[in-house]
């Protein structure tokens, strides 16, 4: 029934391709990432912009200081002994003390009289009043408190120096007494 079939003519023998072609080659394969490569490169990423940021910030807050250092460095109010020309800060008397331009007598404290002294002890205690005076006010920085009524009646305002009452640390220097107490300096005491 069937009859194998024979072809006429032989196979051709394939020769080798004279056209070079090079095998394809595999695919590269690409290593992913560690995870601890990773966290590194991301610790270092945010440290570098934390930096940044810090220079920024310093870099401008020195140029805000900078530009405030004349400011900053203004006289404060010193003050002396008022002479003839009535300097705007200066001590009159132990109680009585000019401060910006404005004559004010300091409250609650009594102190010997310097001008129209009864004695020289009198006067001398008057100056040593003055003098304590004088370092107490550049001690620190001076502000006028309330304004009250003195024993005698006169307006008096509180003045503290770094928010310390100078009457009481006058009185504690037995420079001068407490409001209402004596005024006679030429007793003995």
């Amino acid at each position: 029934m069937s009859k194998s079939w024979t072809p006429a003519k032989p196979t051709v023998e394939l020769r080798p391709s004279r056209i070079r072609r090079d095998p394809p080659r595999p695919a590269k394969i690409v290593e992913p990432v560690s995870t601890e490569r990773e966290t590194w490169f991301g610790v270092l990423g945010i440290t570098l912009f934390a930096l940044a940021i810090t220079s920024i910030i310093i870099g401008f807050s020195a140029w805000v200081l900078q530009s405030e250092a004349p400011a900053a460095s203004a006289p404060e109010a010193r003050f002396g002994r008022c002479g003839a020309d009535l300097e705007p800060d200066c001590v009159i008397d132990g109680d009585t003390v000019r401060m910006s331009g404005a004559t004010i007598a300091i409250a609650g404290m009594v102190v010997p009289r310097l001008n129209d002294a009864r004695c020289t002890a009198e006067e001398d205690r008057g100056a040593a009043a003055v003098e304590g005076l004088v370092k107490l006010l550049n001690s620190g920085v001076v502000t006028s408190g309330t304004s009250v009524a003195g024993a005698d009646g006169k307006p008096r305002t509180t003045v503290l120096v770094d928010g310390q009452d100078v009457a009481a640390a006058m009185i504690a220097q037995h420079l001068a007494r407490p409001d209402g107490g004596s005024d006679d300096w030429c007793e003995a005491s």
